[in-house]
């Protein structure tokens, strides 16, 4: 990266941390051009250089938050659907200490982000991020574990939705239990309905 180069994405990345600490306080549709460079330290210039409009610059800032939270995992994410049919049913649970563990430590260190992005799900366009995850990888592992296809959906949001309820029960608590405690929460509960699951017929509809 040349000097050029590092100026444009320290910008970038001043401007992004701007809006997602403008997040934190209001809902994105009332947050103004103005009030980004403030808090970033730029002109409207430089912005203009950057971005068409806030939109764009919201687009951004949610690729930077996805880059910040993959940064937690030591297995690369992006790679995980190339191993659907080839490996055990196992190894295709996420909820493991490999992954919980750093999905929860990257919680309890971007607390407020975390909040923000919950609240402001659909507006930061995670809802099409969710639907791409759903498509290459939820959507394979669910059938890979003969979950019938009129039902991944439902099923994929009520984990979600249950992993999600813990982690903000655990926020406003202050993160006071352990990420192992919580980990292990999480674990028993959604394992313990998997296994539930398996030993049962499958489900015709």
């Amino acid at each position: 990266m040349n000097k050029n180069e590092s100026k444009y994405f320290n910008t970038a990345v001043r401007m992004d941390e701007a809006l997602i600490a403008l997040l934190e306080k209001k809902e994105f549709s009332y947050i103004t051009v103005k009030e980004i460079c403030d808090t970033a330290g730029v002109n409207r210039s430089t912005f203009y250089l950057h971005y068409e409009n806030t939109a764009d610059l919201l687009k951004e800032a949610t690729q930077h938050i996805l880059t910040r939270f993959q940064s937690y995992f030591k297995t690369d994410l992006d790679s995980i659907s190339n191993r659907f049919t080839q490996t055990e049913r196992q190894d295709l649970l996420f909820i493991t200490p490999k992954y919980l563990i750093p999905y929860l430590t990257f919680i309890r260190d971007n607390r407020r982000l975390f909040k923000t992005v919950m609240r402001e799900f659909g507006s930061m366009g995670f809802d099409q991020v969710y639907r791409k995850m759903f498509t290459y990888i939820f959507d394979p592992i669910l059938a890979r574990f003969d979950f019938p296809a009129n039902t991944r959906t439902y099923v994929m949001k009520f984990y979600l939705s249950g992993i999600t309820a813990i982690a903000m029960e655990w926020l406003d608590g202050d993160c006071h239990d352990s990420i192992e405690t919580i980990s292990g929460i999480i674990t028993e509960c959604v394992l313990g309905k998997l296994k539930l699951y398996e030993t049962q017929p499958t489900i015709q509809i």
